[in-house]
């Protein structure tokens, strides 16, 4: 990763922001709704007057966004202002280092990664917009990345073909379908949505680690019978190896996860054991953009697919989409298709989708940013904390 050598990162003034905009229908899961829409922004200046901008996974519980703001609040902004680091992925390793024990005393580590990804995400966007330059471009790219293919997701089960009809006239050419309720109704969606693909489009369905074993056996070996992308997270992430093991055997369709998977040890690991075809970390859950590049590389190098995780606003879209750009692949950008009044406004301009792909700018760091004034209505919290 290309970042300034003549100068470093030094954060004087970070500003915390959750947003929270209430939805028609809530987001249905296997294993719970989302009733609203939060988001969770992190805003990092430096002492020269540049910024970055930066998001934190925070879409469940629905609790979460106001668990981890308060959790910068008290105790990791207090620790990152005044720090200087060379480079995004040297902050995150300070971090992550010095934060170790806390997360460990408080039995958090997850929450405790999300908010470091997002603090990374904000430097990465602050040292690209610094020397001028796109953050995919800063990440090693050369010449400017065509517009990536990006699905509708988070699609709910209840009218799912209907979903489908009113994401392809948005311009979408790929979808994802949530499964694991009742297996009679996923699949005659499956079928539904299957048959009526048209030429060039794509089709992958989320369990959501929704099945046991038992339960996961017969189901992928059903969904086999169409022409699926992926099937995601059949059964929980922290299940054993020989399991997912079993189920890739078992399975005519790759398996796909990642979203639930935290350091580089667990991404190794799965990379290695090749029960994965497809890998997701989140950018904003765990690793933020340095350590997600990383993962990325090394899954296509060993012949997976890498495809990032990601459902909330547009700078976290945006970053998941530097980062697939950057890395190259046959990637796919999970891309927010339910009732987000949150994903543009927080992330303008924000580019529409033509044929089905989403486009980057030349425009320095992320390439976009909150409008700020929009999005009044929707603020719940906002902080500032100066060195």
């Amino acid at each position: 990763m290309q970042t300034p050598t003549h100068d470093t990162l030094a954060p004087t003034r970070i500003e915390v922001f959750h947003y929270k905009a209430a939805i028609r229908e809530p987001i249905v899961t296997s294993f719970g709704s989302i009733p609203a829409r939060n988001a969770l922004l992190i805003r990092i200046e430096d002492r020269d007057g540049a910024f970055g901008w930066g998001e934190v996974w925070a879409n469940f519980p629905p609790s979460g966004a106001e668990s981890k703001l308060r959790l910068l609040e008290t105790v990791i902004l207090p620790m990152s202002l005044g720090r200087t680091w060379t480079s995004p992925a040297a902050a995150w390793i300070d971090l992550t280092q010095r934060m170790r024990r806390n997360a460990i005393q408080s039995g958090e580590p997850g929450p405790f990664a999300a908010c470091i990804a997002g603090i990374e995400v904000a430097l990465s966007d602050l040292a690209a917009r610094k020397v001028g330059l796109p953050l995919w471009k800063t990440l090693g790219r050369s010449a400017k990345p065509e517009p990536v293919m990006a699905y509708a997701s988070n699609l709910n089960p209840r009218g799912a073909p209907e979903y489908v009809a009113m994401c392809r006239e948005r311009g979408y050419r790929a979808f994802k379908l949530k499964v694991a309720f009742d297996m009679k109704s996923d699949l005659a969606n499956v079928r539904e949505i299957a048959a009526g693909l048209g030429s060039g489009e794509r089709f992958m369905i989320d369990a959501n680690q929704g099945w046991d074993l038992s339960t996961a056996r017969p189901s992928v070996e059903a969904f086999s019978q169409f022409p699926l992308d992926w099937i995601e997270e059949p059964i929980p992430a922290d299940d054993p190896p020989e399991h997912w093991a079993e189920l890739a055997m078992l399975s005519r369709i790759p398996l796909a996860g990642g979203e639930n998977l935290i350091g580089f040890q667990e991404f190794d690991a799965a990379i290695a054991a090749g029960h994965l075809g497809v890998i997701q970390p989140d950018i904003c859950k765990w690793g933020g953009i340095s350590c997600c590049v990383a993962v990325a590389r090394r899954a296509i190098a060993a012949g997976r697919r890498y495809c990032p995780h990601w459902l909330n606003s547009g700078i976290g879209l945006h970053a998941a989409a530097h980062v697939l750009a950057a890395v190259g692949g046959d990637g796919l950008l999970e891309h927010d298709a339910m009732e987000n009044p949150l994903q543009a406004v927080l992330a303008e301009p924000f580019p529409p989708l033509v044929n089905g792909r989403f486009a980057l700018t030349d425009a320095p760091g992320l390439g976009a940013a909150p409008n700020l004034l929009e999005a009044r209505s929707f603020l719940v919290h906002q902080s500032e904390h100066r060195k």
